[in-house]
């Protein structure tokens, strides 16, 4: 029997359980180790998507004859796309994790697809709209079958690794966009790029077993009386556990948001930045900031997901003032992979937390819940960063207001949330009844 409860296969030789590259991979047994590379692949191309969105939001905006007043409206209904999430996520805890991650890489291809072949403005936010549906109840579930396949102990590690391997999506956006001048159809066609691998792992998704946690839980599931019970059990039973996940997340997109979506245009239209300077910082400083995700998670498993969580949550904001005052190109570059490297961090733990904090039989309804918090702040942050632009006459300034709301966010976790790190889900969260705290 495994320390989670359940039987596991033999561990690995202890030559091989040392890891590589000074303990950066830890000694996983032969299952969660295809777990894990399995579930990875979710979210890789959602933030492939997302970064282009980003970094070629100045080339999108001329093909497509957007204004700029209608700029932060337009990213903020395709952000809203993560609402339908709501109703697909908790499908998983309903007919099973691997079922429901199978039917989402479908929808997302359609829908990337077609957001390659967007005629106008409406139909490019459409298809990104219904892409974001796919692509957030797709990483809400991975992030579950990791959460409850990985042992307590690597729990945190394991999501920062889940993490800093989605976030590289981000780096490979970077060097198609560094190229876009040269690839067929521009925008188009590096968003049309993504098909192709896509396509292969439709397959690969097949090898996932099915979350032994979700097997031995599911005699429970059959008692909801709809696929909306297990949302409707959270808000019943466990409000304020709900309340304070739903908060922090909810203040980080807010504040985030702006600044991560609008960064490509402030370098090329501030700093006169060309597009392949734009992705050379991306790529090479952006492997230096998603190590945040693997140090994160390992120091959470150390010293806490409390403590941690509220240091690197604090220092976000703090970063992004930066990036958006200094006029140092070389200022900006520093602050722009301490940003990142912090964003990561903090988006690691908690992302543990919303594994964590609730059981088995809610687990992928939480985690939809936590994507539409993030997917309504992220939204409210651009709508209210268009309303300030007039008033301030600038995006930058603008953004350095709203981050004051993500200062809120680590006060939250700091004084509110229980202490998770080591702990077995079940202790955390027991099976038959949702915790009140």
């Amino acid at each position: 029997m495994s320390n989670d409860g359940h039987p596991d296969e033999p561990a690995a030789a202890p030559t091989r359980q040392r890891g590589v590259l000074f303990g950066l991979f830890p000694p996983l047994n032969r299952r969660e180790w295809r777990v894990f590379g399995i579930a990875s692949t979710a979210g890789f191309f959602e933030n492939y998507d997302t970064a282009l969105i980003s970094l070629a939001l100045v080339q999108i905006q001329l093909g497509l004859g957007i204004a700029e007043g209608h700029l932060g409206g337009l990213l903020s209904i395709i952000r809203l796309g993560y609402l339908p999430a709501l109703l697909i996520a908790p499908l998983a805890d309903v007919f099973g994790r691997r079922r429901v991650l199978l039917h989402t890489i479908v929808g997302y291809t359609i829908f990337t697809g077609l957001t390659a072949l967007a005629p106008g403005p409406r139909a490019f936010v459409a298809s990104q709209f219904m892409a974001r549906a796919f692509a957030g109840a797709e990483t809400v579930i991975a992030l579950v079958i990791v959460a409850e396949e990985v042992r307590a102990k690597m729990r945190g590690w394991m999501i920062g690794m889940l993490g800093a391997l989605i976030a590289s999506g981000y780096g490979v956006a970077a060097l198609a966009f560094g190229f876009i001048r040269m690839v067929p159809y521009g925008w188009r066609g590096i968003f049309a790029l993504s098909l192709i691998p896509l396509a292969g792992i439709i397959p690969i998704r097949r090898w996932l077993p099915e979350s032994r946690r979700f097997e031995e839980v599911q005699p429970h599931v059959t008692a909801h009386a709809s696929i909306f019970g297990p949302l409707a059990e959270l808000f019943r039973l466990s409000p304020r556990r709900l309340a304070m996940v739903v908060a922090v997340t909810f203040l980080i997109a807010l504040g985030n948001n702006p600044g991560s979506y609008l960064y490509a245009k402030y370098l090329q239209e501030v700093h006169r930045w060309a597009p392949r300077q734009v992705a050379s910082m991306v790529i090479f400083g952006g492997a230096v900031g998603i190590i945040g995700n693997i140090v994160a998670g390992r120091l959470s498993d150390r010293f806490g997901r409390r403590v941690m969580g509220a240091i690197f949550t604090m220092l976000g904001p703090i970063f992004t003032i930066w990036m958006f005052t200094t006029a140092a190109s070389a200022a900006v570059v520093t602050a722009w992979v301490l940003r990142l490297f912090v964003d990561t961090a903090s988006a690691t733990i908690v992302s543990a937390y919303h594994a964590e904090l609730f059981p088995t039989t809610h687990r992928a309804a939480a985690g939809s819940m936590m994507m539409v918090a993030g997917t309504t702040g992220g939204a409210l942050g651009l709508i209210l960063e268009g309303i300030l632009y007039p008033l301030l006459h600038s995006h930058w300034s603008a953004i350095c207001y709203l981050s004051g709301f993500w200062m809120i966010a680590p006060f939250v976790m700091l004084f509110f949330f229980p202490e998770t790190a080591c702990r077995e889900l079940e202790a955390i969260s027991p099976h038959g009844s949702l915790p009140t705290l």
